[in-house]
């Protein structure tokens, strides 16, 4: 890139200085793509006993049916210790399980070894938390991920973009919004600021790199990209649809339980045993992130066969219609998502504005109070046992 380099651009960790390990479940079964199965298995956990219900359940060291945690904040999950625990089931929330692979999980504190409870304090409709995909995942996947829901995925650090619900105190170097202002004319909001970022982050020697620039004109092309970016990725609103003739659809019916997955390159085509969808483009099936293609992946994580005698092995019978849906959806925005590689390229930042620059500006470095999280606890939040927690 002309005038800046990996080593002069800004770090994503400076400019959304609050990020949160992503969480760790423990153990597989609280979380499935299909939201009803996780009510029969937890039916089939608190109907179980003893050392049968341990059995089920899969106790680590974080997490047994004698630990005592608090309520995931905003959540209906009980608080009373498993082994006792005879109450129904917490309402299923949607979540992001792996790289654009949408599914559900049990929001119960008892079932997930480390939650991250002040991921769940800030989640809200207008939230958008970030995941950092390693640069290990391979060249071929996007650095950066966004989403709408809570993540539960391993991979990078997990930064939301404002500190408070509400859409509330954006993660933002302090005085980032103000300088930029100052050099392109107008001050960008926070959402602006991550579509530049989706746009423009590249992995670099010492993690996310995001080379900013003072030229207004390339700057908003740069925000365009990135919120289509952050469009296609949250799937909030209006549907994706891929121009008419290159839409997918089911040309012959998948079977109640699809158990392998190609892709015909001549024909333009996904066949899941004798089902076939089609038009499906190369680059949709082409598509990795994590450190493998997506489509396989989300395929695998719906007809692996699960260990017989478990929680996991509790799931649909056959394959869902709504699967179906998903899946015709996930092709159209893994498409979309490739055609703006291009244009990201193209983005060659102009007049650069370096890590230098803003130190000397005062926005870097961060207070270290901009790396912790914010104090948002604004109700009660139900402890173990039924008792209230205070922060």
């Amino acid at each position: 890139m002309p005038g800046v380099t990996h080593d002069d651009a800004p770090l994503l960790a400076d400019l959304m200085p609050w990020s949160v390990a992503p969480p760790r479940l423990g153990r597989g079964w609280p979380a499935a793509p299909d939201a009803a199965c996780l009510k029969a298995r937890w039916e089939a956990l608190v109907k179980a006993e003893g050392p049968d219900r341990e059995a089920l359940f899969r106790p680590t060291r974080a997490r047994t049916l004698h630990t005592a945690v608090a309520q995931l904040p905003g959540r209906t999950g009980g608080t009373e210790r498993l082994a006792r625990a005879s109450g129904p089931c917490a309402e299923p929330v949607r979540v992001l399980y792996a790289p654009f692979d949408e599914q559900w999980l049990i929001p119960d504190h008892r079932l997930i070894d480390a939650a991250r409870p002040e991921l769940w304090r800030v989640a809200d409709e207008r939230q958008i938390f970030t995941v950092e995909v390693p640069p290990a995942a391979g060249p071929a996947g996007p650095p950066l991920l966004a989403t709408s829901l809570v993540p539960v995925l391993r991979t990078g650090p997990i930064r939301p973009l404002y500190r408070r619900p509400g859409a509330a105190e954006p993660n933002l170097a302090p005085g980032l919004t103000d300088h930029l202002g100052r050099v392109l004319g107008a001050a960008p909001d926070a959402h602006d600021v991550l579509a530049w970022i989706m746009a423009v982050a590249r992995p670099g020697p010492r993690g996310l790199a995001v080379p900013l620039t003072a030229d207004a004109g390339l700057w908003a092309r740069g925000v365009r990209l990135g919120r289509r970016m952050l469009w296609l990725m949250r799937r909030d609103g209006e549907r994706p649809r891929l121009p008419g003739g290159r839409r997918p659809y089911v040309r012959a019916p998948l079977p109640a339980r699809p158990l392998t997955l190609l892709y015909d390159r001549e024909e333009e085509a996904l066949h899941l045993d004798g089902g076939r969808i089609a038009p499906v483009p190369a680059e949709a099936w082409e598509f990795e992130a994590g450190g493998g293609r997506v489509l396989e992946r989300w395929f695998a994580a719906r007809t692996a066969e699960p260990e017989p005698g478990t929680l996991a092995a509790i799931r649909p019978a056959t394959w869902p219609q709504a699967w179906t849906s998903e899946l015709l959806e996930l092709i159209t925005v893994l498409a979309l998502l490739a055609e703006l590689r291009p244009l990201q390229r193209e983005l060659t930042p102009v007049s650069p504005i370096t890590a230098a620059d803003l130190r000397a500006a005062g926005v870097l470095p961060v207070p270290d109070s901009a790396r912790r999280p914010a104090s948002v606890l604004d109700h009660p939040e139900e402890g173990p046992e039924g008792q209230f927690t205070l922060l």
